[in-house]
């Protein structure tokens, strides 16, 4: 008759608790250090018992095993998270192209393509998605056509400043004008004559009729002698 099952829980009592474990710690650590040889595999095996006793063994340096474990077990934690990173982004992409596809089909529906499969009040519902957005349409329309007419009307005001101050600089240049006016015919009289209080350099003489050009005659020097004078051509100038 064969040797039946043994059940793997905790043994109660201490004394086959020890033995047990003594019998299999060697069996493991035999294990271990046959699997090393026969396999030629980098083996560390470290075993605690309930007592806080060490047994350990390598085949090679318990440091090294160490190491090598951790940066192996970084590694492959790096390629899960890099798969799981790829597995998220698969996810996202097929929701997007979901969102897509459903963002297409409104859109030609709103557009009045592909309407034959839709009920009454589906219908009723698009009807009312594109008053509403016709009204938005309308509202933002009138909003900038009131914001160009506002700046119009400011451009307009601005233009009208700009006449006015150009208007009084043209009425500034008139009085000045004027002024000079008066300045060059300061010198005539009220009836129209030259003022004979003008100094008139030595040489030069002015003849004016009533009503014409003023007349500069430069003249030579005249010389008397025996009662004479000569005769000289005169220079005549004309002052409009």
């Amino acid at each position: 008759m064969g040797r039946g099952k043994i059940v793997i829980r905790r043994i109660d009592n201490s004394t086959s608790r020890q033995v047990t474990f003594s019998k299999r710690r060697n069996g493991l650590l035999k294990k271990a250090k046959e699997l090393a040889i026969l396999c030629d595999a980098e083996v560390g095996l470290i075993i605690f018992s309930s007592t806080g006793r060490l047994y350990d063994y390598s085949s090679s340096s318990m440091k090294s095993v160490i190491e090598r474990y951790d940066k192996t077990k970084e590694e492959h934690q790096q390629l899960l998270n890099v798969n799981s990173e790829v597995k998220f982004w698969q996810k996202e992409a097929a929701s997007l192209r979901q969102q897509l596809h459903s963002l297409q089909e409104n859109h030609r529906k709103l557009m009045g393509e592909e309407l034959s499969g839709l009920s009454v009040k589906d219908l009723l519902n698009l009807e009312n998605q594109l008053e509403t957005s016709l009204h938005g349409v309308r509202a933002q329309k009138e909003q900038l056509l009131t914001n160009e007419i506002q700046e119009l009307n400011r451009k307009g005001y601005l233009i009208h400043q700009e006449n006015m101050e150009l208007y009084k600089k043209v009425d500034l240049m008139r009085q000045e004008n004027m002024e000079l006016q008066q300045k060059v015919y300061g010198s005539r009289g009220q009836n129209g004559t030259v003022n004979r209080g003008t100094v008139i350099p030595c040489g030069f003489s002015i003849t004016e009729e009533s009503h014409g050009p003023v007349n500069l005659e430069l003249c030579q020097p005249q010389h008397q002698t025996d009662g004479e004078q000569s005769n000289v051509p005169k220079l005549g100038l004309q002052l409009h």
